[in-house]
């Protein structure tokens, strides 16, 4: 089950996880598979994403940092990591004397998709 979840390219859910652990191990639950994330979650290995679509997700925690750009209407979430943002993040945290130990950036919004596919506004 463990190594499903870290070979996932996507953000997954507990039910995507299952139905993939279910190809090799049949006998292997939500339960379980529920369980065993939130271990990992605790141990540092994993963390859940709410992306605002009424499922939680989640992703290795051993994978290089990234922000996310989350599509309101079709729910594509594009990952990227942006140096400039990085490093106004630490100026700002450094003028405030604040000394972060984790951070999380997702802007919401429309991906070009949705945009250039509709000839009205996207929904919202």
């Amino acid at each position: 089950m463990i190594e499903n979840f870290f070979r996932a390219r996507d953000h997954v859910t507990i039910e995507q996880l299952t139905q993939s652990v279910r190809e090799s191990a049949p006998g292997i639950g939500g339960v379980t598979v529920y369980r065993t994330l939130k271990l990992l979650e605790r141990l540092g290995y994993a963390k859940e994403l709410d992306f605002g679509e009424g499922v939680r997700r989640y992703e290795s925690n051993l994978a290089p940092h990234h922000d996310h750009l989350v599509c309101r209407q079709c729910g594509t979430v594009i990952e990227f990591k942006d140096g400039e943002i990085e490093n106004l993040q630490d100026l700002v945290t450094r003028r405030h004397g604040f000394h972060p130990t984790a951070h999380r950036l997702e802007i919401y919004g429309f991906c070009r998709k949705c945009v250039s596919g509709n000839s009205r506004e996207p929904t919202r």
